[in-house]
Parts: structure tokens; C-alpha cells; sequence
């Protein structure tokens, strides 16, 4: 076997093994962090639930807005959601997920960063560009990547994966695109498994930078 090829088998190797070591350490509810990325009723939210579906007690943190008699299609939603979650889950709906993930004492779900972010980029001024707002957005977001990266419980993300569009026409639209891949990216660098989900299908994603 050349060089070459030997030390392509050594890496495919490696991979292999600390994929596995990270699901291991998930299954057996060590600090396992999964991003799970998909599109519009992709499944996504129900494969993350699965993921922790063997958790008896667990922490739904629920990022849009509260139901409402304003916007019965969103109530219906949100009751769908809740109707499959275990009774043994705990719904928490905040947008202080920083805050929740450091005080976590059993595994979380948060569903999802898009909600989340358009919370967020409102309360900074973000869609009426006030000044400063880029600086209280970074706030938010370093906040919340820290929190993710030190959990001390299994942690399950949902979240959109919006970079596959044409290039949205309205200021709004390309902040919240960009940011959004920006946050994505981050968290998929402090995470122990990636996965994208495209019609009810479930694509492992490789590690850092292709490895």
C-alpha cells in the first residue's frame, strides 16, 4: 500500500472511531451535544426528539412565542408539538437559553435557533438597525455559544438551515440569513454530532473543515 493510501486509511480510521466514541458518550447520557439542521417539515424536530426519546425527564426549552387567539395557525402548531412530547418532558418557553442551559440538572431540547434568533433580533434593534445593535447581538450570541460549549448535560438543537435559498430581497431577510449560518457554524464547531435531516432523512455531516 502506498503512502498515500495508508495514510488516507489512518484518517478514515480516526473519523470512524471518534464518531463513534461520540455517540457512545451520547447514548449513555454523558455531555453529548447534537445540532440537528434541516429545512421547513423536514423532521428535524422529530428526530431530535427521538434522540432523547430514552430520557424519562427532560427539558423542552420552546424559543417562539407563546400561543395566542391572534394567530390560531401557530397555536395549532405549538399543540401538535406538545401533543407528542412525553409526559415526563418539562416545557419551558424562554428566550434566556443561556441561562437555561447553565442551570440545567437533565437533558434539554431546544426548539429551535430560528424562532430564538428573530426573538433576539428584535429585542437588539436589529430590524429597525438602532445603534449598537450588532454589539448586543454578539452579546447574545457569545453568551449563549459558551453556554453551549460548557453544558454538563446532554443537549439536543434545533435548527434551520437556510443557506440553500436564493438571496433574500429585504435587509431583514439577509441579517437573519446570515447570522443564523453564522450561529449554525459555531455551534457545530463546539458539538458532538451534526446532522442534517432532508425529508424525513437523517445525513451525518463530517467533522470540522471536511475531517
Amino acid at each position: 500500500m502506498s503512502t498515500h493510501l495508508r495514510r488516507v486509511a489512518r484518517l478514515a480510521a480516526a473519523r470512524l472511531d471518534a464518531g463513534a466514541r461520540a455517540l457512545r458518550r451520547f447514548a449513555h447520557g454523558q455531555n453529548g451535544k447534537v445540532l440537528v439542521l434541516g429545512g421547513v417539515r423536514s423532521g428535524k424536530s422529530r428526530h431530535a426528539e427521538r434522540l432523547l426519546a430514552r430520557h424519562p425527564h427532560v427539558v423542552y426549552l420552546a424559543t417562539g412565542l407563546p400561543p395566542s387567539d391572534d394567530d390560531p395557525e401557530w397555536a395549532a402548531r405549538v399543540a401538535a408539538h406538545r401533543a407528542r412530547r412525553p409526559a415526563g418532558w418539562r416545557t419551558v418557553e424562554t428566550a434566556d437559553l443561556a441561562g437555561a442551559l447553565r442551570t440545567a440538572s437533565a437533558p434539554v431540547l431546544i426548539d429551535c435557533f430560528g424562532t430564538w434568533l428573530s426573538r433576539v433580533l428584535g429585542e437588539v434593534g436589529a430590524w429597525d438597525q438602532a445603534d449598537g445593535w450588532q454589539q448586543r447581538l454578539d452579546e447574545h450570541l457569545l453568551d449563549f455559544v459558551d453556554a453551549w460549549r460548557t453544558a454538563r448535560v446532554p443537549v439536543v438543537a434545533v435548527s434551520n438551515e437556510v443557506g440553500s435559498g436564493v438571496v433574500p430581497g429585504t435587509f431583514s431577510g439577509r441579517v437573519f440569513r446570515d447570522v443564523l449560518g453564522a450561529l449554525n457554524s459555531e455551534v457545530a464547531a463546539h458539538s458532538d454530532q451534526v446532522v442534517l435531516v432532508v425529508a424525513g432523512r437523517v445525513l451525518e455531516l463530517s467533522g470540522k473543515d471536511g475531517q
